[in-house]
């Protein structure tokens, strides 16, 4: 199951940085080294294996595919793509083959879902194809604990070329460099990767998602959800692998992947993003949580993750610091940004981000509003990115030192993928859109993305958007890119030394042990005194059975953090969860701003209603809820779009 990245966090607050303006004054991170002029970039798609229109059993034919390798769908390949190996001439890939005869015939081997690497040099393998199939053929025996339910997410190649996370897997060739002829099928091992959630050490163990490779080859970052009543809660961890050849406790019983000395990133005495003295309160910008873990980056001392915004309806990343616990906020663009990742050298990040599609400016296009509303609408809000399988993310190359040394908090990138006419097919082609976890080359020359195109039932049908044809082989719905940055050169790599497992302002894991409870909110009539000027009049109101927060009333008064925005008006939302994964939201809202731009928040008469699964991202509105930023109007999407 795929879940939207920032629709569960704890509890119901979670504190980031809602002030950042003081980071600029802080020596967090070096001069940039490069400015933040547009450079030149080349993309490209990567080739994949061919595909078959008869997906049933021995349609993958040899005049398919003459080299007998398998075959793909054209809609059902599940193409999730991955890091670069050690060389920089490979890109991992996981995708599920179709079409395979039965055994004994060697295509049978080509079926199901498999971890694959493609070359990126343009040469070929000795067999002739660009790709090559690590996980095809190996022994049932030497695949511990996998079955056809498990995935193979985000693949993480290690920096010694031997070994790729997957998953909760761990895929390894032994002594053989994956790319080498060396690597065949009988030298694969896949482990599986084993949380200890149990006193006595028994049983299967925690349920983990989002892995993410530390640099040093020895730790991860991974997150787990956990249900109760109406409420989903996440927290996040930090980890070491331990390889255990033979365990003696808990399932399975085979070689596997011991996650050891695990740390919540989270305090062990968490505090609410808002602080009360009185009938004053203050939001507190370096209280220590994280939302959703979603990586490392490429110095390996910082974990990003997205978490509650620093303006209101605003999701962005954020990094903390794995020693000190300092916070600061990553990126700062208007619209919604997820999947990510960091350059080598730690300056550079490539971000997927909705900028081009404008899908979150109805929301959040008014800038400086602090996040008060969002103590009930991050889920939510976060959830209105997608339309259920269609993605709107565009990748994105970010120098993430410029907001912070320059204090420019306009700066949003540059596009990735811009070089292109538009036209079908074109890297820049609005109907393929960004996945999860583009990554750099170990040299930071190169970023590896994987898009989607848009398909039913997300358009077609009742959906006023019409169906876009593939013009990718085969007619594919997935594709691999390669983009080059054609002027930089190479960095030196370097092996990382392993970090310390103990982070020292987390949580040691006790098996067996529950997760903190998150500090209740104060319920009343409070007063936020802006940094600058004016203040806003807060009402914190329970829900009807009294047991969480069910409205936010705010009222603003020449409310200013930056100077650079001042918010008057007032703005009021209800929320309710008919169950745990869906959200009603109530608004009303008649904000507007001034200062380097003038701008609204307005809803319609009788206000702006909302639903939506954050399961199914499918949003459902009646009323409006219109930004206009400058005389541009931003309008919410249309039901179903």
């Amino acid at each position: 199951m795929y879940f939207s990245t920032v629709q569960v966090f704890i509890g119901t607050l979670i504190v980031v940085s809602a002030h950042a303006n003081q980071y600029a004054q802080e020596s967090l991170y070096p001069a940039p080294k490069r400015a933040s002029r547009n450079e030149p970039i080349q993309v490209i798609e990567l080739p994949l294996p061919p595909v078959t229109l008869n997906e049933t059993k021995g349609g993958c034919t040899r005049q398919v595919n003459p080299h007998g390798t398998g075959c793909i769908g054209a809609n059902s390949s599940n193409l999730l793509s991955g890091n670069f190996l050690p060389d920089g001439n490979h890109v991992t890939a996981s995708l599920v083959f179709t079409g395979a005869p039965d055994s004994p015939d060697p295509r049978s081997n080509y079926a199901g879902l498999n971890l694959i690497i493609v070359r990126t040099n343009g040469t070929l393998f000795p067999n002739g194809d660009a790709w090559k199939c690590i996980t095809c053929g190996v022994p049932t025996d030497q695949q511990y604990g996998f079955t056809s339910s498990m995935d193979y997410q985000y693949p993480q190649a290690f920096a010694d070329g031997t070994r790729v996370l997957a998953g909760t897997f761990i895929i390894d060739c032994g002594t053989a460099q994956l790319a080498s002829p060396q690597c065949t099928p009988d030298k694969v091992h896949i482990y599986p990767i084993r949380w200890n959630t149990s006193p006595t050490g028994s049983g299967a163990g925690g349920s983990i998602r989002e892995l993410r490779k530390h640099p040093d080859d020895v730790h991860i970052t991974f997150n787990a959800i956990s249900y109760s009543g109406s409420t989903v809660s996440q927290y996040a961890y930090f980890a070491r692998l331990q390889f255990n050849p033979a365990p003696t406790n808990g399932t399975p019983l085979t070689p596997r992947y011991d996650l050891v000395n695990v740390t919540g990133l989270y305090s062990p005495k968490p505090t609410s993003m808002f602080s009360f003295d009185g009938k004053n309160m203050t939001i507190n910008d370096q209280a220590i949580a994280v939302g959703e873990a979603r990586g490392l980056n490429g110095l390996g001392n910082q974990v990003q993750y997205l978490g509650f915004p620093a303006e209101s309806c605003n999701i962005d990343i954020f990094d903390i610091n794995l020693k000190s616990g300092k916070v600061a906020r990553m990126t700062y663009g208007p619209e919604y940004v997820d999947p990510f990742d960091v350059s080598p050298d730690g300056e550079w990040a490539v971000i997927m981000d909705t900028t081009t599609a404008n899908r979150m400016m109805f929301l959040s296009g008014m800038r400086g509003v602090p996040p008060l509303i969002d103590s009930l609408l991050t889920a939510a809000i976060s959830s209105i990115r997608n339309n259920g399988g269609r993605r709107f993310f565009v990748p994105w190359l970010y120098n993430r030192v410029i907001p912070y040394v320059n204090s420019d908090h306009s700066y949003e990138g540059q596009q990735l993928n811009a070089a292109g006419d538009g036209s079908p097919g074109s890297v820049n082609d609005p109907f393929w859109n960004g996945g999860a976890d583009p990554r750099w080359s170990p040299d930071g020359t190169k970023i590896a993305y994987f898009q989607l195109l848009t398909v039913a039932p997300d358009c077609g049908g009742s959906n006023p958007l019409l169906c876009p044809v593939s013009t990718a082989s085969g007619g594919r719905t997935a594709r691999l890119m390669l983009a080059t940055l054609t002027s930089r050169k190479p960095l030196k790599t370097t092996k990382l030394q392993p970090v310390s497992d103990t982070v020292p302002w987390g949580d040691p894991y006790v098996p067996g042990s529950t997760t903190p409870s998150v500090s209740s909110l104060s319920y009343g009539n409070f007063t936020l005194t802006g940094q600058v000027s004016g203040h806003a009049d807060v009402i914190f109101t329970a829900n009807s059975a009294g047991t969480a927060l069910g409205t936010v009333d705010v009222t603003y008064h020449n409310y200013s953090d930056n100077g650079d925005n001042f918010i008057a008006g007032r703005e009021k939302v209800t929320a309710l969860y008919p169950n745990a994964t869906l959200i009603h939201v109530d608004w009303i809202s008649n904000l507007s701003s001034t200062g380097i731009s003038k701008s609204t928040k307005v809803t319609s008469p009788g206000g702006f209603h909302f639903e939506i699964d954050i399961e199914e991202n499918k949003f459902y509105a009646n009323g409006t809820l219109t930004t206009t930023v400058d005389g541009v109007i931003y309008r919410q999407p249309c039901n179903g779009c």
